[in-house]
């Protein structure tokens, strides 16, 4: 690989490398059965962050951290699409290489960061990282482009060559917005075991200010907080993050407000952006209909995944995917909410409808023509009179049932569970979450996307995500409804089958 050579290779070189190694397989790769549907995906290879979310010129652009050399983690680039309606992509040109001294590094790269609109020039701001004497040396580097798909780094990177004294050199995923015509950054970092956001600001985005620590962990919130997000949401202001030493806990928000003269972030309300183990590093933007909206990693890096290669996809040359897009709400309470976003309704076909039906334990429900490994679920259970121990969903089934994913909801301690046991032989683990603002209403809704090799679910009024991969055979594809202990009525069920993003009908 390129990489690996003595000496430096220009920018130009480096990308027509990496989109030759991407050719030579995308076509087989394409072929794979477990390739999600209408979820993004790098045309092959490895793809993790999202990077750079930006509505541009009446276009939606996604950057995304990209090793084009093998479905494992490398040298990072940047993987770059385009879209007029967040559900069709098209693929561009890979955007960045590893090319200059501060990002050529086969155990580095350009690492993740963000895009803003500046006059019309689309500036990318980027963490360059390599390894030098053994040491992790981590900088905020700069590139512009004039027409949104050829990306120049500027001659006087780094912008930002060194942390200041209260990070480390974990210093990395910057995130831009401009506030009153200045351009402030926040930056993950880490000092003596605890997370932090660092904040600067600029005129120009080539010359940046440290301003202090915006917000930092209690000692309770992580060690390092990575790919930070920063934005206004309604009269308040969201921080968002990925923490690493938090367990099972993958994304994080806190809502409060901004003091701009001191550079301080105080928060009041804490929360979970996504409860499942596959919700990573999620990435915010502004788009032309005034919503905030988030696209996520569908991976998350721990010790397991690390063992087990993150999936049993990598076998077929692609690893990672990006989540569904949803938006970002100030629930009246100062929660946030994520429901997914209207442009996914175009991918509905089929519909199933079903009204006031009793799930019965040990009674099948829905007949298996309803099954399809690409589905969307909405479901309304009536919760008044409920006398069922547990009820739930059985996805993504084999006709045996001897494979299954099921979701469970427990009616006495008012838990969620997501459990993968009998998935796929591979899968581990059953995260879970407690429920709270249907209480008083008496219903329970659950909103559920399923795309081959991933399932969404959304309920509490969209206050709970719970995202989860699962890699069952492609046979396995029926879907019923279940209860344990008693019965439990429906008023509601609707089922569509989804189409392809290219369009294509799935069974």
């Amino acid at each position: 690989m390129e990489l690996t050579r003595k000496g430096s290779i220009s920018h130009r070189d480096a990308l027509l490398n990496a989109e030759h190694s991407i050719a030579r397989i995308k076509d087989f790769v394409s072929k794979d059965l477990q390739r999600l549907k209408y979820h993004f995906m790098a045309p092959a290879y490895w793809i993790n962050d999202p990077n750079g979310l930006i509505y541009f010129k009446g276009e939606y652009h996604m950057f995304y951290q990209h090793y084009p050399y093998g479905p494992q983690w490398g040298a990072m680039h940047w993987g770059h699409a385009k879209s007029k309606d967040l559900v069709h992509w098209e693929h561009l040109p890979i955007a960045l290489a590893p090319s200059e001294a501060y990002d050529l590094h086969e155990r580095g790269g350009c690492f993740s960061g963000s895009a803003v609109d500046d006059g019309g020039i689309l500036s990318i701001l980027y963490t360059g990282t390599i390894i030098r004497d053994g040491q992790l040396i981590q900088t905020q580097c700069l590139a512009t482009s004039e027409d949104a798909i050829t990306f120049e780094k500027y001659a006087g990177n780094p912008v930002i060559p060194s942390p200041p004294e209260e990070g480390s050199a974990d210093f990395r995923d910057p995130k831009v917005w401009k506030h009153d015509g200045i351009w402030y950054m926040v930056v993950g970092s880490s000092k003596d075991g605890k997370g932090k956001a660092l904040l600067y600001n600029s005129q120009d985005l080539r010359h940046w200010e440290y301003i202090g620590v915006l917000a930092e962990s209690d000692g309770t919130m992580g060690t390092m907080w990575e790919c930070p997000d920063f934005f206004p949401l309604g009269e308040r202001y969201v921080l968002m993050f990925s923490p690493m030493g938090m367990g099972d806990r993958k994304t994080i928000y806190l809502v409060g407000d901004m003091d701009y003269q001191t550079g301080k972030f105080n928060w009041d309300v804490m929360g979970d952006v996504d409860y499942g183990y596959e919700y990573y590093a999620p990435q915010s933007f502004l788009d032309d209909k005034g919503r905030r909206v988030i696209i996520a990693w569908l991976n998350a890096w721990d010790w397991m995944r690390w063992f087990k290669n993150f999936g049993p996809t990598s076998q077929n040359n692609w690893c990672g995917a990006m989540s569904a897009p949803r938006t970002v709400e100030l629930d009246a309470d100062g929660r946030l909410r994520f429901p997914p976003v209207e442009e996914l309704k175009l991918l509905r076909r089929e519909q199933y409808h079903y009204e006031n039906v009793k799930v019965i334990p040990g009674t099948s429900l829905l007949p298996d023509y309803v099954g399809s490994d690409c589905l969307e679920i909405k479901a309304e259970f009536q919760l008044a009179g409920c006398v069922a121990e547990e009820f739930g969903f059985i996805l993504r089934a084999s006709e045996d049932r001897k494979q299954q994913t099921l979701l469970i909801y427990n009616t006495k301690s008012k838990e969620l569970r997501f459990d993968r046991t009998n998935s796929d032989g591979w899968s581990e683990g059953i995260p879970s979450a407690k429920l709270d603002t249907f209480s008083d209403s008496e219903i329970l809704n659950f909103h559920i996307f399923i795309d081959t090799c991933v399932i969404e679910v959304f309920t509490d009024n969209y206050r709970v995500a719970m995202t989860n991969n699962v890699y069952p055979d492609p046979s396995s594809i029926f879907v019923d409804l279940f209860a344990i202990g008693n019965s439990v009525n429906v008023n509601s069920i609707d089922i569509w089958k989804l189409c392809s993003s290219d369009g294509t009908l799935n069974g």
